[in-house]
């Protein structure tokens, strides 16, 4: 499935989520081809050309605006097209708008001959990652949802600022629904490695619970305080789709917490969540069951119900 000779990574949609991924693929020198795909062929063209005019400053990578045959022979197609999410708008208000869009999409790629791995990235990305699994017939292991990669890098983030501690030494995960019914797992957190809780009675006494608390609600609503600021987010899931891109390709067996069909673990079946897997040119290994508590897992069936209930109307 991965080209031992070279590899291509097909990406469609060029709004501001999939042209940031192109350059934050070509910056840390990821793919050796890089085809871009959009509605919009002049733009597709235009950000071709501007990519190409980096490559003296960046990575030597042949990119250029092309179409769904070209998919034939990627090991990776990354979905970012799709109706944006608007100020006021819920990402599960998107469902029937890009599910519509996602059956032509898919239906184009596969009958290019396409073998590889998906990255659905478009919102509602758990729902649209079952639709497209649903819609391409591969096997579940080979269609990947961007799921909760970055709201486990906002809540890492956060959590390192306000603990004064380099983030890379800050592990916890966000699972669920990447949306409004996402959950933190406190149970599981650690800085260094000591439980978040010990850390915080031994070195921030003054710290607790309740500014937790509202650092996960700032992870939770993050994307709506962005987009009423500048109107989309772009630049950190870009990096975070390059980072989940890297994991394949280098065939890396890396934990990190994207969307994938649930078939027993957490209790779960049938539903697309986030959940913390291994990632591997295999695409999705297996998903990781770490011990969660009772009102996290009781809080992982509410997500999971809730998107459920979403993708009635579509499929």
């Amino acid at each position: 499935m991965i080209n031992s000779k070279s590899s291509r990574v097909v990406i469609i949609g060029t709004g501001a989520v999939g042209s940031s991924y192109a350059f934050s693929m070509i910056n840390q020198n990821i793919t050796d081809e890089m085809v871009l795909i959009d509605l919009n062929k002049n733009k597709t063209e235009g950000d071709a050309m501007d990519l190409n005019h980096g490559i003296p400053f960046g990575a030597p990578t042949k990119v250029w605006a092309g179409e769904f045959s070209d998919c034939k022979y990627a090991d990776i197609v990354v979905i970012t097209a799709g109706a944006a999410q608007k100020p006021g708008e819920t990402r599960l208000d998107l469902v029937e708008k890009n599910a519509n869009i996602f059956k032509g999409i898919v239906d184009n790629v596969m009958s290019s001959g396409f073998n590889g791995i998906f990255i659905v990235a478009t919102n509602p990305v758990d729902v649209l990652a079952y639709a497209t699994w649903k819609f391409s017939g591969l096997p579940k292991e080979r269609v990947i949802g961007s799921g909760t990669i970055l709201d486990t890098a906002r809540f890492r983030f956060l959590l390192s600022e306000y603990f004064n501690i380099d983030v890379r030494n800050i592990h916890g995960y966000i699972m669920g629904e990447h949306g409004d019914t996402e959950l933190p797992v406190w149970s599981q957190t650690r800085i260094g490695s000591e439980p978040i809780m010990t850390y915080m009675e031994k070195y921030k006494p003054d710290g607790n619970q309740k500014e937790l608390d509202e650092i996960f609600v700032n992870v939770r609503d993050a994307a709506y305080h962005i987009i009423e600021r500048k109107g989309a987010t772009h630049y950190a899931i870009a990096m975070g789709l390059a980072r989940l891109t890297k994991a394949i390709l280098r065939n890396e067996q890396s934990i990190l917490t994207v969307s994938t069909l649930m078939e027993g673990e957490y209790g779960l079946k049938d539903v697309y969540i986030g959940v913390p897997a291994i990632v591997s040119q295999k695409g999705v290994e297996r998903a990781i069951e770490i011990d969660l508590n009772d009102e996290e897992m009781k809080k992982l069936h509410h997500s999971s119900e809730t998107l459920r209930e979403v993708m009635k109307p579509i499929l």
